[in-house]
């Protein structure tokens, strides 16, 4: 009987790590574009890659432009990947870079970017702050 010595928590976590250590060298072919804005590609190339592959596949597209309302046909999926993907097959954290910088325009980027506009702001969580009559009469002054 073989018994395996990993944890599944741990390994996955490893797998993330290096996933993001990747993601993290191809980043720097990016000098350009502020830091802010990579990492915040790289969560949203994480989330969209949801088999940590390192790339989004067909399937990944397809799951990925439901979630923003996007609902497409398979040809219309296959020649969206073939707009971005540098490959056909999928879609690497490189061209997902390329094509969200603006360097290669596409229907998948505009898609993205206007999911983003769309998106509310995070509201404030927990109780509301303690204001008192003085607050009231303070704010009504100022007017």
């Amino acid at each position: 009987m073989t018994t395996h010595s990993h944890q599944g928590g741990k390994v996955f976590g490893q797998l993330k790590k290096q996933q993001e250590n990747d993601l993290d060298s191809i980043s720097a072919e990016f000098p350009e574009v502020e830091e802010a804005l990579i990492q915040k590609y790289k969560e949203q190339f994480m989330a969209y890659d949801v088999n940590n592959s390192g790339d989004i596949d067909m399937m990944e597209l397809k799951l990925m432009l439901e979630r923003v309302g996007q609902t497409k046909t398979h040809l219309e999926l296959k020649k969206m990947m073939a707009e971005v993907s540098s490959n056909g097959e999928t879609i690497t954290f490189r061209d997902f870079l390329v094509m969200m910088t603006g360097k290669k325009s596409s229907i998948l980027q505009k898609i993205l970017m206007f999911e983003e506009m769309t998106k509310k702001p995070e509201t404030p969580k927990g109780p509301p702050p303690k204001k008192s009559i003085t607050d009231f009469f303070n704010k009504i002054k100022k007017r």
